[in-house]
């Protein structure tokens, strides 16, 4: 028992680099963004990992060589469809227009599988309840739908309205877990003085009280402290239980 516990180990450990690493290699991608192909690929390299953690019946080799046959070949497939437009759209699929104008291409739908229930459903899921403000409705190829609203029910921006706006930046984290990350503070053009200044301007004395702290685009500091003294309107439970 003890023996095969030690194999299963070192197995896992294989196994777990070995999925860490190819996944690596072939790139980021969200599970929104993966195709149907994708996902079904995903699912089976890793159970591909998942059999060569734990089947002691057969030699991992094995299992280590399949896994890693179909990281190559999913990388390979990368590769070509990005070279290639042609058999990029061949292996992902397009794009393709499910309403126009206010009126839903049946044609469209049934080529691409969805019934029109589901079609209002990702409606709504994109805060569309009337169909007739739709301009155009896109199914992606990850499934998500992309609407152009018409122009009269687009939100109005302060290019519309002739409002002067200055652009937003982004926010730099500087301190986590109490730890002050010297480095993005740098980036900011600010240093430790700086901060323990902003911070005890907030009345916090120890950096170690913060949970986690942003310089915001506008040059403000943000911190969120580890106790944080909020009141009874901000729980919405209405059960007093223990749990």
């Amino acid at each position: 028992m003890i023996d095969e516990a030690l194999v299963v180990i070192v197995r896992v450990i294989i196994s777990f680099f070995t999925l860490l690493i190819f996944t690596r290699i072939l790139g980021k991608q969200e599970v929104g963004q993966l195709t149907f192909f994708d996902y079904i690929n995903g699912i089976t390299i890793g159970s591909i990992a998942a059999t060569l953690a734990t089947d002691l019946s057969s030699k991992a080799w094995a299992h280590w060589v399949g896994l890693a046959g179909y990281a190559l070949l999913t990388g390979v497939l990368q590769y070509i469809t990005i070279k290639n437009r042609y058999l990029g759209k061949v292996m992902d699929g397009e794009p393709t227009v499910v309403i126009e104008n206010g009126r839903i291409l049946e044609k469209n739908l049934r080529k691409m599988r969805i019934k029109l229930s589901e079609l209002m459903m990702l409606l709504r899921d994109r805060g569309i309840f009337d169909i007739t403000e739709v301009e155009y409705a896109i199914l992606e190829i990850n499934g998500n739908l992309t609407v152009l609203p018409k122009p009269e029910y687009l939100p109005v921006t302060p290019k519309d309205l002739r409002i002067p706006s200055t652009p937003n930046g982004l926010s730099t984290e500087v301190i986590q877990d109490g730890i002050i990350i010297e480095q993005n503070l740098k980036q900011r053009h600010k240093d430790e003085n700086w901060l323990y200044q902003q911070l005890k301007s907030k009345g916090i004395d120890d950096v170690k009280n913060v949970s986690y702290a942003l310089i915001l685009p506008n040059g403000q500091l943000y911190t969120d402290q580890y106790e944080d003294h909020v009141g009874k309107d901000s729980d919405l439970s209405d059960y007093d239980g223990p749990y």
